[in-house]
């Protein structure tokens, strides 16, 4: 797909499963811990814990290992107090970055981020400075690796279930919607059959970036990998358009 967002990060990375697996717990987990601080246990009243469960069962995440967490997180088990901080900056040749972190240290993670950002080639920037060129919108990832999902009937079934647009990408269909009813959407989606392969709101851009010098390519792979290697760093969103 066009490098909205981290899909194609996504299908990398489940390539890598143990560590990386691991770390998409340790990062859900931290969401998942603040979302119910904040709003409570109860998915059917928080949209957000039930944006995010999908998320973990998209993940491949135990269902177990979810509500084990969900009991922690109501009992305060967890004393860990995280706070959510987002960074804009630019890459490469003007590549915008959203970064959404989650943690217990602010200037670590402020510390962390714009060494990634000097090392690779960006500058970090003020908040506001790319956040305008970005929209938050549910996405929903459907797998689509055989090719075999009829387009027709996907768009009967997408619009059923509440979707607002979609487009067939290789290997899979991507779906946009409502923010707050990505989670709906979803569970309608997998009832219907679909497996859905991711279910979140994202940074969506409204204008994208090529890079066609391979030094820039490298360094903006390299920071894309260092930001989501970082267990501070809950989501990365930029608008390079990737080949």
């Amino acid at each position: 797909m066009s490098g909205h967002s981290k899909w194609s990060t996504i299908k990398r990375k489940k390539g890598e499963k143990d560590g990386a697996r691991a770390k998409v717990f340790t990062k859900i987990s931290r969401e998942i811990i603040v979302c119910i601080k904040e709003h409570g246990a109860d998915p059917s009243s928080n949209s957000k814990l039930a944006t995010l469960i999908a998320k973990a069962k998209a993940n491949n995440i135990p269902n177990d290992n979810i509500d084990r967490l969900i009991k922690k997180a109501a009992g305060e088990g967890d004393k860990n107090n995280y706070e959510n901080c987002v960074y804009e900056g630019y890459g490469p040749n003007g590549v915008a970055l959203i970064v959404d972190c989650l943690t217990d240290n602010r200037n670590r993670t402020a510390g962390d981020v714009r060494h990634y950002f000097d090392k690779f080639g960006g500058n970090l920037g003020t908040t506001g400075c790319v956040s305008f060129m970005f929209n938050l919108k549910g996405v929903i990832v459907l797998d689509n690796e055989d090719e075999d999902i009829d387009e027709d009937k996907a768009m009967e079934d997408i619009l059923e279930a509440g979707g607002d647009d979609f487009s067939f990408e290789e290997g899979c269909v991507e779906i946009t919607t409502d923010p707050n009813a990505v989670a709906d959407v979803a569970e309608k989606l997998t009832g219907m059959g679909y497996k859905v392969l991711s279910a979140e709101a994202e940074q969506v851009p409204s204008t994208y970036v090529k890079l066609t010098d391979e030094e820039q390519i490298k360094k903006m792979g390299l920071l894309l990998e260092a930001l989501e290697d970082n267990d501070d760093v809950q989501n990365v969103w930029h608008n390079w358009e990737e080949e």
